[in-house]
């Protein structure tokens, strides 16, 4: 199978720009002022900079560089002090005492006294935990906190330094939970004054402060000279004077942008372009090393294809997904190494382990065999299924979006070859979301990243009393359930870990999904910024950043 590269034209501009790129990149400040401004890219826009509504990642980027949570996961995900300087977890696993820093202001504001920042407080913590979850608010996040804790009593400040968070019962990722950007400590006296227009005229506590926004042109942030972070060598952070997002909604322009050197780094690379960067193993071609730097590392998300299993649905009632031996035949039945190959550059790993992505401490594909490509065991299980080399299989339709397109017609041409007959359908994001909260499409393509670094946020995707979203397979299973809920309580992380791997070995053998691939982030960098670091949450974090002259 052979994949042809970007087109003629592009080829030229890409020659063009690599003849002059060493020019390019040495424009690498503002000359304005003579300030070091970091400037990305957000093709997706941003709809709002308020953190109750940091649903997803291009919010989640902008939000971070202005608010801070209690804790924080670090490059390893493991979960570290933040706004709260410590923490106790009482005997039952019950009651987290958090122990906050005393050194921490809001940014300056008109409603606060003076216009000065006031110093942040546990009652702010109190305040902005109550916040999301109050239907008022109708923050994406409400979840957060559902079934875990009583809203009244849960949250409370025992003095100004000192939040006490008071669980029903031990739920072991809550830490997990209070790193997520929902979780932001804002101040009342600014969200009282501009109501729902917070989302545009956000205060925190965070590295950057909110200076401009001209929505679909440009968000400007300006570095916070009184944050609360110093590094090793006791200097304030952060080290750069701004930020500037731009809004192109095209990737090629995006790329062509990064090479001109008005971008400092982007994330992922758009498809027609990666031939041209990228050789078939996802390492950086021979004539782009020393101009740009490739940044991979784990993404904490999963790509696959989900089949609705109810069997009480009337769509599944006469769909052949009803058999577990032909859900278990597809994902025998295509060979992801090659995909990878041609079709991502490598970028991810084939997914031949269960539904956890690679990233997660409890992954482990010795203790959870997945499924590879073995054409003979797919007909072996379509004979064993009443459907002997597909004859009498009804075709089935697998919807999946554009950008997956080709993914999708992949694995459909494949499993014609054991007589599987997929037509593929083609359908935009917000439409087939839409249907698969529904269940109304029986083979759909998926993805799933995580909420937190906790494995639970991949295995409440199955659990059968939770809804769709998450649970868009409709999956029932009660031995899956009873782990699941084992799990939430235990305590020690390696019996936790090999509970997440028994529920993984039963998503494996039941194969409500086909696994696609374990997601990995790719950054494409300017070779003079440092310190721009990673972990598998992809999250954006500038803290660290320097740009060299």
């Amino acid at each position: 199978m052979k994949y042809t590269g970007i087109g003629i034209i592009h080829k030229r501009i890409l020659f063009l720009l690599a003849g002059i790129c060493c020019i390019l990149f040495s424009c690498r400040q503002d000359k304005q002022a003579g300030k070091i401004v970091f400037r990305y890219n957000q093709p997706e826009g941003i709809p709002t900079l308020d953190p109750a509504f940091a649903k997803n990642q291009a919010i989640i980027w902008g939000v971070r560089q202005i608010f801070n949570t209690l804790v924080e996961p670090d490059s390893l995900l493991r979960i570290q002090p933040s706004l709260a300087k410590s923490w106790d977890i009482s005997a039952d696993r019950k009651t987290y005492t958090f122990h906050l820093r005393n050194d921490v202001y809001f940014h300056d504001h008109p409603a606060f006294e003076g216009g000065k920042g006031r110093k942040m407080t546990a009652g702010d913590v109190v305040y902005s935990f109550k916040r999301v979850i109050n239907p008022l608010t109708a923050s994406p996040g409400a979840w957060i906190f559902n079934g875990k804790l009583d809203p009244d009593s849960g949250f409370i400040a025992r003095d100004d330094s000192t939040f006490v968070l008071r669980l029903n019962k031990p739920f072991m990722p809550i830490l997990g939970i209070l790193s997520m950007q929902y979780c932001s400590i804002v101040p009342y006296e600014v969200v009282n004054m501009y109501g729902k227009d917070f989302r545009k005229h956000p205060v925190g506590t965070g590295p950057f402060m909110f200076h401009f926004w001209d929505e679909g042109q440009a968000l400007i942030l300006h570095k916070n000279p009184d944050y609360f972070e110093k590094d090793s060598l006791g200097r304030r952070l952060p080290y750069i004077d701004a930020v500037k997002v731009s809004f192109s909604d095209s990737r090629a322009t995006e790329f062509l942008l990064f090479m001109q050197g008005k971008l400092d780094f982007i994330n992922d690379i758009e498809s027609s372009f990666k031939d041209e960067v990228l050789t078939k193993s996802g390492a950086l071609k021979p004539e782009w090393k020393g101009k740009i730097q490739l940044s991979k590392s784990f993404y904490l998300n999963v790509e696959y294809l989900g089949m609705v299993v109810d069997t009480n649905l009337a769509i599944v009632k006469h769909s052949p997904l009803r058999w577990k031996k032909v859900r278990q035949a597809i994902n025998y039945g295509f060979d992801r190494v090659k995909m990878m190959t041609y079709l991502r550059n490598n970028i991810g790993t084939p997914a031949q382990s269960g539904f956890l992505p690679m990233g997660l401490p409890s992954f482990d594909a010795s203790k959870v065999p997945g499924y590879h490509y073995d054409p003979v065991k797919t007909q072996e299980l379509l004979a064993a299924a009443g459907f002997p080399g597909g004859k009498g299989l009804p075709e089935i339709k697998l919807v999946s979006i554009p950008m997956y397109a080709d993914m999708a017609n992949y694995v459909a041409n494949q499993l014609s070859f054991s007589g599987i007959k997929v037509n593929v359908e083609i359908m935009q994001k917000s439409a087939l979301i839409d249907l698969t909260a529904k269940s109304a499409v029986p083979f759909f393509r998926g993805s799933w990243i995580a909420d937190y670094p906790d494995a639970e946020s991949f295995m409440t995707v199955f659990y059968s009393k939770n809804p769709a979203p998450p649970n868009y397979t409709r999956f029932s299973n009660a031995k899956f359930d009873r782990l699941y809920e084992q799990a939430l309580q235990e305590t020690d992380d390696s019996s936790r870990y090999e509970a997440y791997r028994a529920m993984d070995r039963i998503i494996v053998e039941e194969a409500p999904v086909v696994p696609l691939f374990y997601d990995q982030v790719i950054r494409f960098i300017q070779p003079n910024v440092k310190g721009l670091v990673n972990n598998g949450m992809n999250l954006l974090e500038l803290r660290y950043v320097q740009i060299k002259k």
